[in-house]
């Protein structure tokens, strides 16, 4: 009988999920939930066919070529910033990701934290739970409205078109987005959005969502100069990726009042977070938990194993990130 094939999950994922993989592979699971240091990963790789990675593992040159054995490394994630696509495909090495599953739950998310800090929410929370409520006035925490008001998508991928909809059909809003291309006539209309240049959709929009995925040309692509172009009664909300926005800039934009609020579920050399940021009453802070409902991150870990079980069997997986040779 010929030995199983070896596969290591990088971090702690659902029992009945690593069940599943230990269907068919020798499993190797994480002895608690800490991120592994790349020199770590390389020492568990060592011998296995497969990776059930998420997007903390930095999976490079150097790792692929001291780990010759790998030949799949299956993201749980939609976001690939933290894998060398090129150098995997040179290694003869296989990458898949989770797109789809977690659209909707990352809209629903996106859209929640813009109303969060549109309409002051967690400030309103805040000022309740430290006693400060005493009576009604007729400006205590008034925000901005959303209903009827110009929505902004800065990213027209999956997650940012189903921000529309809920933007367009539930809150009546007008939808305006700026994309590297613009979207097919047959998909942007049913969204009634219009396509705009970056800056015209900087200044006409109420509340700016952004949803672009990170490389290095998106670094900062939002710095001063662009929330400089922005209204001062404008939200921005950010679900995309940290380091898209300059947090520093966006930072003292918030304390001056050249912006009214944000709402941030991803932050630049996250966990850490800017100190800026915790000592602004005007911002929504979360961390990193867009797509975080179970029945969502279940679906993200079962298409990362079934990606797993094709590749390492000879087939075809569902999501391909780079090509086969």
């Amino acid at each position: 009988m010929a030995a199983r094939q070896k596969v290591l999950v990088a971090r702690r994922i659902f029992p009945d999920i690593v069940a599943r993989l230990s269907e068919q592979f020798e499993v190797e699971e994480p002895l608690d939930d800490t991120p592994l240091p790349q020199p770590e990963l390389i020492r568990r790789l060592a011998g296995k066919a497969g990776l059930f990675a998420t997007g903390t593992e930095l999976i490079d040159a150097t790792l692929l070529a001291a780990c010759p054995d790998l030949r799949a490394v299956c993201l749980m994630t939609v976001g690939h910033n933290n894998v060398d696509l090129a150098a995997c495909s040179a290694h003869g090495v296989r990458v898949t990701n989770a797109p789809d599953v977690l659209t909707e739950t990352t809209a629903d998310f996106g859209f929640g934290l813009m109303l969060a800090a549109a309409r002051r929410i967690t400030e309103a929370e805040h000022y309740l739970r430290a006693g400060r409520w005493g009576q009604w006035s007729i400006d205590l925490l008034a925000g901005a409205d959303v209903h009827g008001s110009t929505l902004g998508i800065l990213g027209m991928g999956r997650i940012g078109q189903a921000i529309a909809r809920r933007g367009a059909f539930g809150f009546g809003m007008q939808v305006i987005y700026h994309n590297r291309s613009r979207l097919a006539p047959e998909l942007e209309a049913p969204l009634g959005a219009q396509w705009v240049a970056k800056d015209e959709l900087l200044r006409r929009a109420d509340h700016l969502i952004l949803v672009v995925p990170y490389s290095p040309q998106a670094h900062h692509l939002i710095g001063a100069e662009e929330l400089a172009l922005m209204k001062p009664s404008a939200t921005l909300t950010n679900i995309a990726r940290g380091g898209v926005v300059d947090d520093a800039a966006l930072a003292e934009a918030l304390a001056a009042g050249r912006l009214a609020a944000a709402g941030l579920d991803v932050f630049e050399g996250e966990p850490a977070l800017n100190p800026a940021l915790l000592a602004l009453s005007n911002v929504v802070l979360t961390p990193h938990i867009a797509s975080a409902s179970l029945p969502t991150r279940r679906a993200m870990c079962n298409l990362a194993v079934d990606n797993l079980i094709a590749l390492l069997s000879g087939a075809e997986p569902l999501t391909p990130l780079n090509l086969k040779d």
